[in-house]
């Protein structure tokens, strides 16, 4: 690919369905959706989430307290093969057992900071299972194609083209590079014979496909001014050195298929939703900040006030 081509989004053609800003709020970003299963994996028997794993000072550890734990210790546990995690979920909530006993025997639990932290983790675990009942466990399929269908009809139309180019160092180069074109040279042979941009040396200087704004704009601008079968008269420079350009085809660019960017879609209904709940629950209710300025900067951030 040439080194023109700037980095392009995985929607192409102006479907960003929000996802760029797909940032929710500094909380909703923490939510994600549960792993998906490895579907070459064979099925596991069921498991009794109330049997017993381990007994610590006479309290039960059962399975779901172990399942708990390799959740949330998961990415701790990434490197290790799949047959040691169980072992290690297990060690480690035998560990916070014995360690949070020590605790509380020991009155820490009772300290107003750290009742302060748990109340907060409280909430922020509240807010995920609401995130998670309310917002993204209810989203349909049918949610995810009026979505992506809404967006398809709201982007213009594109047009893309297949250009070719040559890249000299000089104006001058450039210049006489026209001349022969215009003497009836072939663009493809001049193409392989002087452009300095090493992926268009083998193959008279194609670009292949592109729409608007994949390339820098002087370029840009100039390709996408040219008719089918037509170079450019005079040479287009840019941050690169000069350019000659020769346009080969013109064409309506393709939306991308829906199978290709329905988790995008999904994300950008599951912001939507969320943004929808946080301002009906917001407005019915009643915040007090007393220092103006840290209201009015709450203000900027959340309103663009």
């Amino acid at each position: 690919m040439s080194l023109l081509f700037r980095r392009a989004s995985l929607a192409g053609l102006g479907l960003a369905l929000g996802l760029s800003a797909l940032s929710l709020s500094p909380l909703m970003a923490q939510e994600t959706a549960p792993a998906q299963p490895d579907a070459a994996a064979p099925a596991a028997a069921p498991v009794d989430p109330n049997a017993v794993v381990a007994t610590i000072n006479g309290e039960k550890l059962t399975e779901a307290d172990l399942a708990l734990a390799e959740g949330e210790l998961s990415q701790q546990f990434a490197q290790l093969p799949p047959e040691q995690r169980r072992a290690a979920a297990l060690s480690a909530a035998i560990e916070i057992r014995v360690m949070a006993k020590k605790a509380v025997d020991s009155g820490l639990d009772k300290d107003p900071d750290f009742q302060r932290r748990m109340a907060f983790l409280q909430q922020r675990a509240l807010h995920g299972e609401v995130v998670e009942k309310d917002v993204v466990d209810k989203v349909t399929d049918a949610d995810v194609r009026a979505r992506y269908d809404q967006e398809i009809a709201n982007t213009p139309p594109v047009n893309e083209i297949h250009a070719r180019h040559i890249l000299v160092k000089t104006k001058e180069e450039a210049q006489a590079i026209i001349k022969e074109l215009d003497g009836g040279a072939d663009f493809q042979k001049l193409a392989n014979e002087h452009t300095s941009d090493p992926s268009g040396k083998t193959n008279g200087g194609d670009l292949g496909w592109f729409g608007p704004g994949q390339m820098v704009p002087e370029f840009d601008k100039a390709a996408f001014a040219l008719e089918v079968g037509k170079y450019s008269k005079e040479p287009v420079q840019s941050q690169f050195g000069w350019h000659v350009i020769k346009v080969e085809d013109k064409r309506a660019k393709q939306p991308p298929a829906f199978d290709d960017v329905k988790d995008q879609a999904k994300q950008a209904v599951i912001r939507d939703k969320y943004f929808a709940m946080v301002k009906e629950l917001r407005s019915a209710a009643k915040v007090e900040i007393p220092d103006g300025k840290l209201k009015a900067a709450v203000d900027t951030l959340e309103n663009g006030k």
